[in-house]
């Protein structure tokens, strides 16, 4: 008889969860894409992810997929704009991935709230979270409709480019708050 052999690799976190019990670890099965329209052009914002997603990999697989600028011109309204991003961000989508678009209508969290958000979706088995940056104009109804969440960082409105930064650093704080390392200060 003539036998195999094999080895099953798992690529994955262990995290410690206060939410759980405070003795409880997840085990992290997933990827976290952060999607966005364009180029980041500012230097500093630029230094700023890169810093931040460096951080954030010795937690989970983290990646920033930037997809190109819609070609526009005088004539282009602002609803065929995001309509052109809109083929553009769905083109990209899986069925299977789990979306969530960073929009000024979405729920909002205190960076306790959405670490415990982000243990939820860890622990719901999903391989894919992508989470979307518009373009100036937000999003197609089309995307909306694709969408399982929305998320928004603030009241106020933010450079599009800046968003990334600020994000990737909230997944990044909320990463060290399910491991209670003491990055955040409540």
């Amino acid at each position: 008889m003539i036998y195999s052999d094999f080895m099953i690799i798992f690529v994955g976190v262990f995290i410690f969860s206060p939410f759980l019990g405070g003795e409880s670890y997840i085990f992290i099965f997933m990827e976290i894409v952060l999607v966005t329209i364009g180029k980041t052009h500012f230097d500093f914002v630029i230094s700023g992810i890169r810093e931040y997603s460096k951080r954030l990999n010795h937690y989970l697989p983290f990646s920033v997929l930037e997809l190109p600028d819609v070609k526009v011109s005088k004539s282009t309204t602002e609803a065929q704009q995001k309509e052109k991003e809109g083929d553009i961000l769905l083109d990209r989508m899986l069925p299977s991935d789990f979306v969530i678009l960073l929009d000024e209508r979405g729920k909002q969290y205190s960076s306790m709230e959405f670490a415990d958000y982000m243990e939820r979706l860890m622990a719901s088995g999903r391989k894919r979270i992508l989470f979307v940056v518009g373009g100036p104009y937000g999003f197609a109804q089309r995307v909306y409709d694709r969408a399982d969440a929305k998320i928004s960082l603030s009241r106020m409105t933010f450079n599009h480019e800046m968003v990334r930064m600020f994000f990737i650093e909230q997944i990044y704080r909320a990463m060290t708050i399910l491991r209670g390392e003491p990055y955040h200060h409540e």
